[in-house]
This record gives structure tokens, sequence and C-alpha cells, in this order.
């Protein structure tokens, strides 16, 4: 399955990135392509001020990566009990001229140095995905929170918990069926 994963972060030292990359080194088999959105201008209607209205090239290019994929993971951080701005601008790029995340199978994953992970963020995040102009098709129930990042990886990247790591295997299982059948809906309408 061929999968466009996105930090939700701007921050250098990022564990959603950490979470990610280790989902793309885990889960092998699939192709799972990591892109960021910390070089995202942030969202303005009128970019560029003055010229024909066209979005910026880090966002068209992401479009296309994101209709080209049967799916797409986002790693969703969590900052004042919410998405952070970087993440929902890049959102708001991808829901105003073009809208490559509709109908588009949808994971939400995040990692929180505090203990409840990002789940304050993550149900934001899905009343972001399900609104108009978004409409993604995110994956119902088997959240994967991270909690206590800082303490969560060893130092080459791997998640050190064994019982964590088989979670996140069986939501990734259950994700993938739900982007085939996602998908194979769409096929047949």
């Amino acid at each position: 399955m061929k999968i466009e994963a996105i930090v939700g972060s701007n921050k250098k030292l990022s564990y959603n990135r950490k979470l990610l990359q280790f989902m793309k080194n885990h889960f092998a088999d699939d192709e799972i392509n990591i892109n960021e959105v910390k070089d995202f201008p942030m969202f303005n209607e009128n970019y560029p001020a003055g010229e024909e209205d066209h979005d910026p090239e880090l966002v068209t290019e992401l479009a296309k990566r994101i209709e080209a994929a049967d799916a797409v993971i986002i790693g969703c951080p969590e900052y004042n009990h919410s998405v952070p701005s970087a993440l929902k601008s890049a959102i708001e790029w991808l829901s105003y001229r073009i809208h490559p995340l509709h109908g588009k199978p949808v994971m939400i994953v995040g990692a929180s140095i505090h203990p409840q992970g990002s789940s304050r963020s993550q149900t934001h995040l899905r009343e972001i995905l399900d609104s108009p102009g978004v409409f993604a098709e995110v994956f119902p129930g088997n959240e994967f929170f991270l909690g206590t990042a800082k303490k969560a990886f060893d130092n080459d990247g791997e998640l050190i918990n064994q019982g964590t790591v088989g979670f996140l295997e069986q939501c990734f299982t259950g994700f993938k069926k739900y982007a085939e059948e996602i998908n194979d809906f769409k096929k047949v309408k």
C-alpha cells in the first residue's frame, strides 16, 4: 500500500516525526513516504499578493502525492490541548483551492511528552478532517496515542515497549483493511 505520512509539527525534534519514521521502518512491506509541513507558509487566502491566485509549490506537490496515494497517516502533536498551527495551516491549504484529502482514508497517530498522548488534539483533528472542503475518511476507533514520548524510543528510534508496538501493529493492520474497503468502494461508484 502506498501511504503519504504527514508530520504535523514544525519542531526540529518531533516525537511525531520519530513515530512516523518508526512506522515507515517497521511496516517496510508498505511504501510510507514522510512529508513535512514545517516549510509551508501560514495559510493566507490572498497568497501570493498581487499575483494570479495559486497555491505554494510545496502545497501542490504534497497534494499530488496525496492524490496518488492509497491512504494518509497524520502524526498529530498536541499544543494547548489542540492541533498545532502548522498542521492546521497545512490542512487549510489542502482544502481551499485543492481537495486531495476528499474521500482519502486517513489514520491519525500522535505522540506527546505528556501521559495522555495527543488525545485532545486528535479529537480536534478528526473534526477538522470531517469538515466541508476536507471530507477525509478518518479511520474510526483504535486510536493510537503515544504518551511520555521522551521515554518511548531507544537511541535507534525504535519503540521500547513491545505492548505499544503490538497495539500499533493492530491499529495499522485495521487501518489498511479500512483503506482497502474505502478505495474499493470508490472504484465501484
